[in-house]
């Protein structure tokens, strides 16, 4: 079996896409046949051995449309590029388009009703003057009507292929109301040669020019909002292409090349710098650095990358310099099978049926007969040929979908911008209407429930103030760009604590780092400090044994912790998270609230996950999960018939975002999953993806209100226009009364969707402003502390001591003897009071001082 993605060209509606999915299902081997209309393709599962490509094309264009084979892996960019710029061109087109038939249509519509308004124009008005009054009117539908032929083309090319559709109907109507006004022309023009004014009287009352050019102009208003709304798969498609870099340099028999990267061949030696994103995907032989791997995995942290580790194309390199073997090139890389993902997601995604496409699938074919049948019978008995061609031409305009076709976008375009005045962006009139169906969302961990960045959270310090280990904790680190680095630095800063000055600064990759810093004013050589993760204290020498099990659960817990001491002893444990947001757990019981299930899904581990979760009341969650895992668990969840919604703000998103029956990005998230959502919240607030479904509900209530009183007005006005009450009581629906009863129904459902604008959207009221100190758990463990009775205190008198320079000697070199724990120096009273763990005898104590340069007095 293969699959294949098509572009299909003429469609308009979901009665087209619907024909082209039946005549492709009709093809001997075709199985899985999926439509899109919004992205104008079409994803096909076929036996190769049973038909081919050339049948599928010959199926699609022997209904009425045209198809080809969408381009492959190769070439991507320029792929993108060519979709984007004849996406623009559709819409720029189409603005043309609506700009011009507006300008011919205005003076059109104040032509023909001026009167009405009470203006007198003197070569319009009287009856000597009908015939300039008329092909005025005449001569400015025309550029209309050509401007905006392809509902005529397209409306009779599916109608003498047997299936009409919105098109067909509009073009009739139109085109019917444009030959009876040039019918009446003729009219006028022999009653005025022939002196029967009653005739040119009767005709004159009867022109409906105006809705000729009114039809095909307000149904372009509403293709023009459709068209700009079709283009967000292929901005998607274009911004993962540009993740990845242009070109690479490579290093070739000795010699660096930078060549593009669809030059790259497996093997090829790829080099590296700091800020550049990888171009394939490979493994390291030589340098250490972090790589920001946020794109592929969710990871809010960057990750470390040595010798041997893995490479993916398309993430960034933080910090070092990184040469790496190339394993997978083009289209094998792991950005472009995302890339593959999100197309075929966005293919087979199933368009949403509109209820008036659905409905016209017999509504334009019962209008055209009745028509048809009405004009016929009043012919068969007698009537006029000018009644009969009225009756048909009144039922036409009576009957044309302007309500019909208005009930459903006139709501979603009130509803879309009530959205986004709230923070809220809607994308189209599909993702309004399908979250009212959403009864499960899957929502991303990193960025989306949480900050997307750590925060400290804990702070255990042992037998140091809490303050001062802060202010050593944010000098040690201030040196480094590592995120957790910066949750402790800037914990420090909103405690308006100044870190210590640090000396001879030393990272160690991938365990910590290491600095001098003279935090006591009478040493003048600075005291080593310490920080980094359990191994690198262990091999630095600490005894951690004593504090194992906190670091265990804080590892538990999801949080980092990084452990800090001096060149003695242990000063703490500084632990930092990526904590959830404040309106999170809010969100999470809204949702409850309106009967959705939550599900969480996230690339970090299962500890992290696992207490995020449980904090927000999230029962449900999958940690460790790739892009292509998060699509599956999508497609698990449809496939038990849940209505899904994906909600995450990561490239890595992107796939299940398209892939879900709703997608929602955070705001702050990447541009890949905005433009691969079907929603954007731009509060990055999880309570506005709550109101987006509410506000869907509201939407599709005042949708089915207005698909009543469009059927109610057909109901009532297609047998007023046929003349089924003429005989009895004389009654009989002109073509002008059709025409502004066909109006004044538009105008009804317009009306009913402005108080889409009532709807309140609520946010919650607690702040999202950080304070990382104020959510800090302090905690002081006595580890270090060493019972009194165990302290021996030595008193010593010294000569020779001049000034505080001396007294910075004398505590140097007490400082180093083994067993000191303290030490005391004063100038003043000429002595120093040392604090041990053992007896140091008089002799150990004369012998320091004398080669410090003085002299104890025994």
């Amino acid at each position: 079996m293969v699959k294949e993605i098509y572009d299909i060209t003429g469609m308009s509606c979901s009665a087209c896409s619907a024909r082209v999915e039946k005549a492709v299902a009709k093809v001997v081997g075709a199985e899985n046949v999926s439509v899109n209309l919004l992205t104008n393709s079409m994803q096909v599962k076929y036996d190769e051995l049973k038909t081919s490509t050339e049948n599928i094309i010959d199926a699609v264009i022997n209904a009425g449309y045209g198809a080809s084979l969408k381009a492959g892996k190769k070439g991507y960019r320029d792929i993108g590029i060519r979709e984007r710029r004849t996406i623009d061109t559709e819409i720029s087109e189409m603005q043309t388009r609506l700009i011009w038939s507006l300008i011919f249509l205005i003076p059109t519509v104040f032509i023909s009703m001026h009167s009405m308004l009470g203006i007198s124009i003197e070569i319009f008005d009287g009856l000597e003057n009908a015939v300039t009054f008329t092909f005025a009117q005449f001569l400015l539908i025309l550029p209309i009507m050509y401007l905006n032929r392809k509902y005529y083309i397209n409306g009779f090319k599916n109608l003498f292929h047997g299936a009409p559709n919105m098109d067909t109907l509009v073009g009739l109507g139109s085109m019917a109301a444009a030959i009876f006004g040039a019918f009446a022309l003729f009219r006028i023009g022999y009653g005025l040669g022939h002196g029967d004014l009653n005739l040119v009287a009767e005709y004159s009352r009867n022109l409906y020019f105006e809705s000729a050019g009114m039809i095909v102009t307000l149904i372009t208003v509403g293709k023009y909002f459709e068209a700009r709304a079709k283009g967000s798969t292929t901005r998607a498609v274009e911004a993962l292409i540009n993740l990845a870099p242009k070109t690479a340099t490579v290093l070739r028999d000795g010699v660096e090349e930078n060549i593009s990267v669809e030059d790259l061949i497996i093997g090829d030696i790829i080099l590296t710098k700091p800020g550049e994103s990888f171009a394939a995907d490979g493994v390291v032989i030589e340098g250490e650095s972090t790589v920001d791997e946020a794109a592929i995995t969710g990871e809010s942290l960057p990750v470390e990358k040595i010798v041997g580790s893995k490479i993916t194309g398309g993430t960034i390199n933080k910090s070092g310099f990184i040469k790496f073997r190339a394993e997978k090139v083009g289209g094998d890389t792991a950005i472009s099978k995302i890339i593959s993902l999100v197309e075929e997601a966005s293919a087979s995604k199933a368009p949403i049926a509109k209820t008036a496409d659905k409905i016209a699938g017999i509504f334009v074919p019962a209008v055209i007969l009745i028509s048809i049948a009405a004009g016929g019978f009043w012919l068969m008995n007698g009537a006029t040929v000018e009644f009969a061609f009225s009756i048909a031409v009144s039922i036409l305009v009576i009957s044309c979908p302007c309500a019909l076709g208005l009930a459903t976008p006139v709501a979603i375009m009130v509803g879309t911008g009530k959205g986004a005045e709230n923070g809220i962006l809607i994308k189209s009139g599909e993702a309004l209407e399908t979250a009212h169906e959403i009864n499960t969302v899957v929502v991303d961990k990193t960025g989306t429930l949480t900050e997307g960045k750590p925060f400290v959270t804990n702070i255990l310090t042992f037998d140091i103030d809490a303050d001062e280990l802060l202010k050593i904790a944010a000098g040690l680190e201030s040196k480094s760009e590592h995120p957790l680095a910066k949750s402790v630095t800037n914990c420090a800063a909103e405690k308006n604590l100044q870190p210590y000055e640090v000396q001879n600064f030393r990272a160690i990759f991938g365990k910590g780092v290491q600095a001098e810093i003279l935090t006591n004013p009478y040493s003048l050589t600075p005291i080593p400090y310490y920080a980094g993760n359990e191994k690198f204290l262990a091999e630095t020498g600490f005894n951690l044994s004593n504090i194992s099990e906190k670091i265990s659960a804080l590892a538990a817990e999801g949080k980092t912790p990084i452990i800090f001491a001096s060149d003695k002893k242990l000063l703490g444990v500084i632990a930092a998270a990526d904590i959830e947001k404040s309106t999170s757990k809010i969100a999470v019981d809204a949702f409850k609230n309106l009967g959705v299930e939550v599900v969480m899904l996230t690339g970090d581990n299962k500890f992290t996950a696992k207490n995020i979760a449980d904090k927000l009341g999230i029962k449900n969650f999958v940690a460790e999960v790739l892009p292509e895992d998060k699509a599956a668990e999508i497609e698990k969840l449809q496939a038990a018939g849940k209505k899904v919604a994906m909600i995450g703000d990561g490239i890595n998103d992107a796939p299940a975002l398209v892939k879900a029956n709703l997608g929602m990005a955070i705001g702050a998230g990447t541009d890949v999953a905005i433009e691969s959502a079907d929603a954007v919240l731009v509060r990055n607030d999880l309570l506005d993806a709550v109101s987006a479904i509410r506000l869907s509900k509201a939407v599709l209530k005042n949708i089915k209100q207005n698909l009543f009183w469009a059927f109610f007005y057909n109901i009532i006005c297609i047998p007023l226009a046929a003349g089924v009450f003429y005989p009895a009581f004389g009654l009989k629906l002109s073509p002008m009364i059709g025409a502004a009863a066909m109006s004044l129904s538009s105008v009804c459902v317009v009306l009913n969707a402005l108080r889409l604008k009532f709807f309140k959207v609520q946010h919650s009221e607690i702040s999202t402003e950080k304070n990382s100190f104020a959510q800090v758990q302090i905690e002081n463990l006595k580890i270090n502390q060493v019972e009194e009775e165990t302290k021996l205190k030595t008193e010593l008198k010294i000569e020779g001591m001049m000034c505080q320079n001396c007294v910075k000697h004398v505590y140097k070199a007490l400082s180093k003897m083994d067993g000191v724990t303290g030490v005391e120096v004063s100038l003043e009273n000429k002595n120093a009071v040392v604090t041990s763990t053992k007896e140091i005898s008089l002799d150990e104590f004369a012998s320091v001082i004398d080669d410090a340069g003085y002299e104890l007095v025994r």
